[in-house]
């Protein structure tokens, strides 16, 4: 499929350049190794200061050399526990619930008075048309929150596209006040075929500060998806502004498996065909990776 550069980039670039310019800088400060001596104090301090819970990261603090590092960090073993239960949809990561509903006439709401088109977050009609009518959950994620994404379904990884865009904040505040903000700023659409589930997208959406969107190994086309860190990420394709698709076969999920790391705080949306799952929960209620979103309300495993 062939892509165009959306409008809007042109028109913004100006004020995009701005956004840029501050997740560049952001981006580099939180790649810079800070001496190990001072590590743990410095994330401590941070943590204090957004309200991260240390009691769940997997490694000692030390282990991070840059705070990119501790951001994108894993969580000890146990800290969450996936809903085994066969019809559910889980949480791909940590956060609070932004927006949730059906897509009706192919429109998502952004926040309360603000809506964006299915189309213009994927960029690609034929999904969009696919996905019209059907359930989606967007997730935005904190500094506090865990920054790790996660297969909400078993599935199979058919590619995914890199978007080029602005790098807003993408909180609730600004959220509420600029139009279409998440189908503007940069983004990575995961394509999936969760087999009677029909296809699902989940859009890890960048924001201001955020240095990378990386995903995981089995995405870069050479083998299955697997938990180390990441190969792929947005910084090698930023420079270019195109958009860049990736096609992939034999690369299958289970539920919960990581696809992804944002460095710092951002957002998820995650969207499925209609008649195929129903998501609970109410806009303000704070999730966690792995506990159901969802569920299913047709059966079958993946094709």
């Amino acid at each position: 499929m062939e892509f165009s550069k959306p409008g809007s980039i042109a028109a913004e670039r100006p004020r995009a350049r701005v956004g840029a310019a501050y997740s560049a800088l952001v981006g580099w400060g939180a790649t810079k190794a800070l001496p190990r001596r001072l590590r743990g104090l410095a994330y401590r301090a941070f943590a204090r200061a957004v309200g991260a819970n240390l009691d769940e990261v997997e490694l000692d603090l030390a282990g991070y050399p840059s705070l990119g590092d501790f951001f994108a960090r894993r969580l000890r073993h146990g800290a969450r526990v996936v809903d085994a239960a066969p019809s559910a949809i889980i949480s791909p990561c940590d956060g609070v619930v932004a927006a949730r509903g059906v897509a009706a006439a192919g429109a998502l709401v952004q926040a309360k008075g603000k809506n964006y088109r299915l189309a213009e977050l994927v960029a690609d009609g034929e999904l969009a048309a696919r996905l019209t009518g059907g359930h989606y959950a967007t997730i935005y994620l904190s500094p506090r929150d865990y920054h790790r994404v996660h297969a909400p379904v078993d599935a199979r990884i058919i590619g995914y596209d890199y978007l080029p865009g602005s790098l807003w904040s993408v909180n609730p505040r600004v959220a509420s006040r600029r139009d279409g903000l998440l189908a503007r700023n940069e983004r990575v659409v995961i394509r999936m075929n969760a087999g009677a589930l029909g296809y699902v997208a989940l859009v890890m959406v960048g924001a201001g500060g955020v240095g990378n969107i990386r995903l995981a190994p089995g995405l870069d086309g050479r083998g299955g998806v697997g938990g180390s860190d990441g190969v792929t990420d947005s910084a090698r394709w930023r420079a270019a502004r195109e958009p860049r698709r990736v096609e992939l076969c034999d690369v299958t999920v289970a539920r919960g498996q990581e696809l992804g790391a944002f460095r710092l705080g951002s957002t998820v949306v995650v969207v499925f065909e209609p008649d195929k799952v129903e998501l609970a929960g109410e806009v303000g209620d704070a999730v966690r990776f792995g506990q159901r979103l969802g569920r299913a309300v047709v059966t079958g495993g993946v094709s």
